[in-house]
């Protein structure tokens, strides 16, 4: 079995969807003097554990439930194609899982009570965003957990390990972060929606359709690079929070993709809102600490 099946399985491309959340979570402690470099690793290994063990799930449910056939336009799944096992799969899925676990009792330790409801909220949803009895994404929530998780959740949870509190601020700066990671799935989901909708998932795309779904994609991506002006002109930060209209340029070609493509034109898109996603949350972090 060789590496690239599982880098395959793995899906790099996603995987700044579990980056950017921490990183912006240990900004926000570090402009309050808190920050922790244990607890910057932890924190960010253990939501890329989670991520890739969403992405396993995805790739064994998928299969299982036949959602995933030959027509279907992203990048190969390996369990469909044959190129791994699915029980080999659902095995690696499992021990991710327990990685993750193993991870989220350190943390729970340093944490308390509250990170502990954040790792057993995060372990179930990994299973439950593809798996079980009513899995998230086949039932037009996945988008809603996306923001959740990736934005709020991830964010202040990171800020909590560090700082041992909550904070306002480090809600609001959460919100721009979500809102750019669900673009991410939203793409995803565009471009399955023929597919997907044949399936029977009823992913947000297939529920809303390709118009409504091209305006989710503009307000979403607008509306996070509008959001630091906001924190701006509302005074609760310098103008270094402007930071990430630096790569706001790299929306353009993304945004007519959305427009005018469908199916496998969307790959790139895909591959474009992650990394777009990334540059944003490395400039919000330094804006945040100069701020």
């Amino acid at each position: 079995m060789q590496i690239k099946h599982w880098l395959l399985a793995i899906r790099p491309k996603t995987l700044p969807a579990a980056v950017c959340p921490v990183l912006v979570g240990a900004a926000c402690a570090a402009s309050d003097n808190a920050f922790s470099f244990v607890m910057f690793v932890a924190a960010l290994s253990g939501a890329l554990l989670l991520q890739i063990s969403v992405n396993l799930a995805n790739d064994y449910f998928d299969f299982k439930n036949k959602i995933d056939t030959h027509e279907r336009k992203g990048p190969v799944r390996v369990t469909q194609s044959g190129l791994i096992k699915p029980e080999t799969v659902r095995n690696a899925t499992i021990f991710t899982l327990l990685l993750s676990l193993i991870l989220g009792l350190f943390l729970i330790m340093k944490g308390g009570v509250v990170i502990l409801v954040i790792v057993i909220a995060s372990l179930i949803c990994a299973v439950c965003y593809s798996g079980g009895p009513y899995p998230i994404a086949s039932n037009g929530l996945g988008e809603v957990f996306v923001f959740l998780f990736f934005g709020p959740v991830a964010v202040c949870g990171t800020y909590y390990l560090m700082a041992g509190m909550g904070s306002w601020e480090c809600m609001a700066v959460s919100i721009p972060v979500g809102l750019l990671i669900t673009a991410i799935i939203v793409v995803n989901n565009l471009r399955d929606i023929q597919t997907d909708a044949k399936a029977g998932k009823r992913t947000l795309p297939v529920i809303l359709g390709y118009a409504r779904t091209k305006t989710e994609y503009f307000i979403l991506v607008l509306l996070s690079f509008l959001l630091p002006c906001l924190m701006f002109a509302s005074g609760w930060y310098r103008a270094a929070i402007l930071l990430p209209l630096l790569v706001f340029h790299l929306s353009f070609p993304l945004l007519r993709a959305i427009s005018e493509e469908k199916g496998e034109a969307l790959n790139l898109c895909l591959a474009g809102t992650a990394k777009m996603a990334l540059a944003y949350c490395a400039l919000f972090s330094c804006g945040i600490l100069f701020s």
